[in-house]
């Protein structure tokens, strides 16, 4: 599946659109990466918790959006976008969408 945040993919011809695709994932902190935040806000830095759990949900997320292409038939997305959204206190979403679309190398008909 090819992935990219741009209308076309050079080489590349869009022989069909599939539609919208997305997929998302709501996740929660949990305590101990709450605490390891509030002492690196002390001292500063980054804050390696938040980053492995955004990166997971965003892996989650792209991945549930492959595959919803996947299901329309699709080679590829185009335009991917991400978002991220509070839900509760201490829980976000990460959604991300794009087009699905049939692909064809330039050369091929």
């Amino acid at each position: 599946m090819l992935l990219t945040n741009t209308e076309t993919i050079p080489g590349y011809r869009i022989k069909e659109v599939k539609g919208l695709v997305q997929g998302n994932t709501v996740r929660a902190k949990h305590i101990g990466r709450d605490i390891m935040a509030g002492f690196r806000n002390l001292i500063g830095g980054e804050v390696s918790g938040y980053t492995e759990l955004l990166t997971e949900s965003r892996e989650q997320a792209t991945e549930r959006m492959i595959d919803h292409a996947e299901d329309l038939g699709a080679n590829a997305v185009v335009n991917v976008r991400f978002s991220t959204s509070a839900i509760t206190q201490g829980a976000a979403e990460l959604y991300v969408y794009g087009t699905a679309v049939v692909v064809v190398k330039e050369t091929e008909t």
